[in-house]
């Protein structure tokens, strides 16, 4: 359930930064390439939280990284690609 929730706020971030850059005059390359990079380190967070507070081993954690960072990317680079 964590999982699913964390690539949730992840879509929604995308969504929040779009906006964000429209309003702000941004290109939709440059906001989704910020975005890539925010999500990344969000996305490590979330993976030191899993060993370090829940107990899951690195490995355990590392295709749940996966996961979590690679749903939104990958979002946020088929939105730059029709760009």
């Amino acid at each position: 359930m964590h999982t699913t929730l964390v690539i949730a706020a992840g879509l929604v971030l995308l969504g929040l930064a779009l906006l964000a850059g429209h309003w702000l005059g941004a290109t939709v390359p440059l906001v989704c390439q910020v975005f890539i990079g925010i999500w990344l380190v969000a996305s490590l967070i979330n993976m030191w939280f899993g060993v370090h507070r829940a107990g899951y081993s690195a490995l355990e954690e590392l295709p749940i990284l996966l996961l979590v960072f690679g749903a939104p990317a990958i979002l946020a680079v088929w939105v730059w690609s029709k760009a």
